[in-house]
């Protein structure tokens, strides 16, 4: 199994929506860099966990923890000219972008805020590529210890990641 950092604009896609979604599960689609569409291809397995992260947002951090649910395939929304993430140079018999579908299995809350993360990047987070300046990728790998690490910031006394019990918001 391997870990990973999904990172998402709220405005965008938020866990609200994913926990909104049908069996909480999406594609995650429209991911345009030839860098993170090579890890959803070629690493990104079923079965693999990972976080959802809003970025570009107040207080950007750690939300959730998601499972994949099925490994990279085609991204069809680059073949669709209605959609936000269309490609006019993809080509549906070879294509260009790659997809993996993601399940909601807990929201974090509260957030592990960027700052929270930051405060550990000289000892326990040193290596996580999500701290390292100028690193913009949507997907990105996630070191086991730095895994463990995080998920031990949002433990209760009974070693089970608390779980949030409110609703979830709507889609917009």
């Amino acid at each position: 199994m391997k870990y990973w950092l999904f990172k998402s604009e709220p405005d965008t896609y938020s866990v609200d929506d994913l926990a909104a979604a049908k069996n909480r599960t999406t594609a995650w689609e429209g991911v345009r860099n030839y860098q993170a569409r090579n890890l959803l291809r070629d690493d990104v397995h079923e079965g693999d966990r990972g976080f959802f992260y809003h970025s570009s947002c107040d207080v950007p951090g750690i939300v959730g923890v998601i499972r994949i649910v099925r490994a990279g395939y085609a991204d069809s929304s680059a073949n669709d000219p209605q959609s936000a993430h269309f490609d006019p140079k993809a080509d549906p018999s070879s294509p260009r972008w790659f997809c993996v579908d993601v399940r909601l299995e807990t929201k974090i809350e509260p957030l592990i805020a960027l700052d929270e993360l930051r405060s550990h990047a000289d000892r326990e987070l040193r290596n996580m590529l999500v701290l390292k300046r100028g690193n913009r990728l949507s997907v990105m790998p996630v070191t086991r210890d730095e895994w463990t690490f995080i998920l031990s910031l949002r433990r209760d006394g009974s070693g089970e990641a608390r779980r949030h019990s409110g609703r979830a918001g709507k889609k917009s």
